[in-house]
């Protein structure tokens, strides 16, 4: 039989209390969303002046890095498979609106497998980034000091 670990609230909550508190020292109001493997969300956080549509955005994030296991970002680096010409143009139009090829999702890795995914709106690209790698950060802390 097959055991499938899953992303419990307190997981979503600690990584958003790391994310935030890298957003705080770095100056940046974000969003944060963190979703099960199957994109639904577990907790949303947007902090006080962040912008409304970032919540949106970071939903579809998250949703993005857990439902196709991959950062965000990837998509449309140099040669991504998401630019014109790419293997995958035009993906982002599958999903209106729930799938974002741009800086700030993150897939949530645990054994070998994606059990979730971080979304992260409202810096520029490598706010985003600094504010999710604290998220992942905080969640393999926690892991490793519950073995």
């Amino acid at each position: 039989m097959i055991q499938i670990p899953r992303l419990q609230l307190e997981d979503a909550l600690l990584m958003i209390a790391a994310a935030e508190m890298k957003a705080l020292e770095i100056g940046v109001a974000e969003t944060i969303c963190i979703c099960d493997e199957g994109g639904h969300v577990i907790a949303l956080h947007r902090m006080n002046e962040a912008r409304i549509t970032g919540v949106e955005i970071a939903i579809a994030k998250a949703f993005t890095a857990a439902g196709h296991k991959r950062a965000t970002h990837k998509f449309n680096q140099e040669g991504g498979p998401a630019l014109p010409g790419g293997e995958a143009f035009g993906i982002h139009t599958m999903l209106p609106g729930k799938f974002a090829i741009f800086v700030g999702g993150f897939p949530v890795e645990h054994m070998g497998r994606v059990i979730g995914g971080v979304g992260i709106s409202g810096g520029n690209g490598k706010q985003d980034i600094a504010v999710g790698e604290a998220a992942l950060a905080a969640f393999e802390q926690a892991l490793t000091a519950n073995k």
